[in-house]
């Protein structure tokens, strides 16, 4: 039975400090942006309401989003020598982001809990860039600002749902 987590490493010559403490921030990301996926594509395959339609299609252009997320933190976590620590598994076992409300039935319902999850994502996010460019590497600060505006758009384009 596999572990929750792999931490072997494997010879990098990519020169930043911390290499150990940048692979952990970067796999708690992928947990979470793994996590994300399957909490968008629920809200997905679940809505109802009057606003069905935009909202499914809505959910299922966010969440290839997190796909994108994931495969930037896990290949990066490869590149500095460490383990992509991206099963789905282990996603359940090390995502920081609360579960999902699984009452939500209509559409506001479920615009609230992925606002609520994907906000928490995105201050995550800005956290890991200052971790990243604290610990030298510019080059992850920079994957983790790329994904944070993304972040912020997708959560405009929700919270648009919910205001008057």
């Amino acid at each position: 039975m596999a572990t929750a987590t792999q931490e072997k490493t494997f010879k990098s010559s990519i020169e930043v400090p911390e290499k150990a403490r940048l692979i952990e921030i970067l796999n708690a990301r992928l947990a979470d942006s793994t996590d994300l996926k399957t909490q968008t594509k629920h809200a997905h395959w679940n809505v109802k309401g009057p606003q069905f339609i935009q909202l499914h299609e809505l959910f299922d252009s966010i969440a290839p989003h997190f796909d994108d997320y994931s495969d930037l933190l896990a290949e990066r976590a490869v590149q500095l020598g460490g383990v992509a620590n991206g099963t789905l598994r282990e996603a359940a076992a090390t995502s920081s982001i609360p579960e999902y409300d699984l009452s939500a039935v209509n559409g506001t319902e479920h615009v609230k809990a992925l606002v609520k999850n994907i906000a928490k994502f995105a201050a995550l996010v800005r956290e890991a860039i200052d971790q990243t460019d604290d610990l030298g590497d510019k080059d992850t600060a920079d994957i983790f600002t790329e994904i944070s505006r993304q972040v912020d758009k997708d959560l405009w384009f929700l919270e648009a749902h919910l205001q008057a």
